[in-house]
């Protein structure tokens, strides 16, 4: 094994302002080393893992009061072939309370400070997990996606973030938020680290009903250009009043994937409009139902009420336990699927749904091989700038919510950078089609200065 215990911890030590960081100690990345396969392909990478993916050894709190120092009595799949690859698990990652959040302020811990600019937010909600690696403290990272959570913190951050085709990797041992959208996806300081990180926690799982029964995924071989490859450019991603920085960056994109010999052209997804309303009616519905389970009985910490009956139990558990933005997700959800309002709000949700997925397969069957959308409408955003209204925090995820809908692989690849903050391009492919979508992004990143402005 290559890696310093002391070097790591000292590194985790320095980006402590950040408050990425959570559950770790010397004696904790001692015992990882111990734990990680001596041979694997990953030889000793330390990775830092959200704090809702279940490690055993370390608390598994989801950001939330209501799971104040849980230890998980079983290891996440994930975790385990990351540490059976030669992985080491460095530290818990802060984020967003249960992943509902776009900015990781929603946090019993504090909010995470953005690496390059402390006054800004390093996105959502798997922000702690971006930080690290912007940071330089890992290379690599396991976050949670359930509506861009990966990607846009990595958008925000400069750096890699990849989300797999939902069910390419399993979901035990993640602690559920939206169980028809959720997936852990991998964020890396290049598109290598992300690769090899995805590659090695992928495959079937007997204990997930959802994971595919695929084998591990084979990364493709590296490719010297994009010749041969048509690249769609969705015109409802690209609004008249988009940020003039990302458009930037996106036109540099382009640019650069034409001199490598790519095909770009322009290409209709009709249905984009709906998938904030679409994600934000289906994925509260779903939390309502996960987060039921914490009642102070069978899940979370328990707070006895002081009229002292079951209903007094569940109505303190839950309302000290749970955060502001967590209360509003479940009462959203429990409208949308009550009596009288599940067929005009949940139901309708699901057949857009289904539209939206539908207008990605006729896209890709049309002989386009990837997509080329911005990752965000801004760069990163001020702290506090979007808590007082809670749409236009949502309106954040507007460009990477329609891939967990669709269920297909997507990521964002860092272009450059606009006013000093970086700006992301995302590339969506077919579902299963991860090894050509990393090896195109490859490409990409070589020819491409992450920290350059972009005019």
């Amino acid at each position: 094994m290559t890696l310093d215990p002391a070097v790591l911890a000292a590194g985790l030590e320095r980006v402590r302002p950040l408050n990425a960081a959570l559950a770790w100690s010397v004696a904790d990345l001692v015992a990882e080393v111990g734990r990680a396969a001596p041979n694997g392909p990953l030889g000793g990478m330390p990775v830092a893992v959200k704090d809702n993916i279940a490690t055993a050894t370390l608390p598994t709190t989801c950001a939330s009061r209501i799971l104040a120092g849980y230890r998980s009595p079983f290891t996440a799949t994930a975790v385990a072939r990351l540490r059976a690859a030669g992985g080491v698990v460095a530290c818990t990652a802060n984020m967003d309370e249960f992943a509902m959040g776009s900015s990781t302020e929603h946090s019993v811990y504090g909010r995470v400070l953005h690496p390059l600019d402390p006054t800004r937010v390093a996105g959502g909600s798997s922000g702690g997990s971006a930080a690290l690696v912007a940071a330089g403290v890992v290379p690599a990272a396991l976050g949670s996606e359930t509506g861009g959570s990966v990607r846009q913190p990595a958008a925000f951050c400069g750096i890699v973030g990849v989300k797999p085709s939902y069910g390419r990797v399993s979901r035990f041992g993640l602690v559920a938020f939206g169980s028809s959208l959720d997936a852990i996806g991998v964020f890396g300081a290049t598109v290598d680290d992300a690769a090899r990180v995805l590659a090695a926690i992928s495959g079937a799982d007997p204990r997930d009903a959802t994971a595919l029964a695929e084998p591990p995924l084979a990364l493709a071989p590296a490719r010297g250009d994009l010749a041969g490859l048509t690249f769609g450019l969705p015109r409802e991603y690209l609004p008249v009043d988009l940020d003039p920085g990302i458009r930037a960056g996106i036109d540099r994109a382009v640019a650069l994937v034409r001199e490598l010999g790519g095909r770009v052209v322009e290409v209709s997804l009709p249905h984009a409009r709906f998938a904030v309303p679409t994600y934000y009616v289906l994925a509260p519905a779903e939390a309502a139902a996960n987060l039921a389970r914490y009642d102070g009985v069978r899940y979370g910490s328990r707070q006895i009420g002081s009229a002292g009956d079951l209903r007094s139990l569940y109505q303190t558990t839950r309302g000290r336990g749970f955060g502001a933005e967590v209360r509003r997700r479940i009462l959203v959800g429990t409208y949308v699927l009550s009596a009288g309002y599940a067929d005009a709000y949940y139901g309708r949700a699901q057949s857009a749904r289904s539209l939206i997925a539908a207008d990605f397969r006729a896209v890709f069957a049309s002989g386009v091989d990837a997509l080329l959308t911005p990752t965000t409408p801004t760069p990163a955003f001020k702290a506090g700038e979007k808590l007082a209204d809670p749409l236009q925090m949502y309106l954040a995820d507007v460009f990477v919510c329609s891939a967990n809908l669709a269920g297909i692989p997507a990521m964002s690849l860092p272009v450059g950078r606009s006013q000093g903050l970086p700006v992301g391009l995302q590339l969506m492919s077919p579902w299963l089609d991860e090894a050509r979508m990393l090896a195109v992004a490859a490409v990409l990143e070589r020819h491409l200065d992450p920290v350059a402005e972009v005019r």
